[in-house]
């Protein structure tokens, strides 16, 4: 009978067990072991060989990584029909992080007749956090309904308020596509007549400039996965 290595049988007088178990492994796996037959890759290499090329499924994918130049994501055209009078350059509101968050600014007096619009771009790690920055805001934003065609979904709002005899009416469009978020507000008053313009005019104007800033991040963005 092959005696053990010295090592093993000084342990036998301590532990049986484990040197059973140390036995066992020294000639099936370790040292002791016979080399494996040609074609056949031992248990443990394989599965650390499948392991290392199996593609990982942890990291949520996402299809927007970086948030557009706001002012360029509206047309002169609409810009100059939304906010008679304003500069189509727009300006840029400093942001802590340009790349996840952007928002461009338009304003113009024309005459007595007021108007104010805001692009805003936000970026998120995953769809889900976009999701639930989406419901979040839709949820503070009560008596709206959903914008149909524009991105995963999309909700618009129109709420009037009233302050020394002025009224001014506003409008908002929040909407999602993936794990962006695109907020477009759009507001005006009338300083002569101390009136606002109609719901559908504003709610038209923000729908429009959502729909042209939507087409912006797709067209920017779309595709740069990580």
């Amino acid at each position: 009978m092959r005696l053990l290595p010295l090592p093993l049988a000084l342990t036998a007088r301590l532990s049986p067990v484990a040197v059973l178990a140390t036995a066992g492994w020294a000639l099936s796996s370790g040292p002791l072991a016979p080399p494996p037959a040609a074609g056949h890759e031992p248990a443990q290499n394989k599965t650390a060989t499948q392991s290392a090329s199996a593609p990982s499924t942890s990291a949520e994918s996402r299809s927007y990584t970086t948030a557009p130049a706001p002012c360029t994501s509206i047309s002169a055209k609409t810009i100059g029909a939304l906010v008679p009078g304003a500069k189509t350059a727009g300006k840029e509101i400093p942001s802590t992080d340009v790349k996840l968050r952007r928002t461009c600014s338009w304003n113009a007096l024309k005459g007595y007749d007021y108007r104010w619009l805001d692009v805003s771009f936000e970026v998120l790690g995953s769809g889900d956090q976009a999701r639930k920055s989406y419901q979040e805001r839709t949820t503070e934003k009560s008596g709206g309904g959903p914008v149909p065609g524009l991105g995963d979904e999309a909700y618009s709002v129109v709420n009037l308020t009233t302050e020394d005899k002025q009224q001014t009416r506003e409008g908002e469009v929040i909407a999602r596509a993936d794990n962006a978020v695109v907020v477009v507000t759009y507001n005006g008053s009338d300083f002569e007549t101390k009136k606002a313009p109609s719901t559908d005019e504003i709610n038209k104007g923000a729908i429009k400039a959502a729909k042209e800033a939507m087409a912006a991040l797709k067209g920017g963005q779309a595709g740069q996965a990580d």
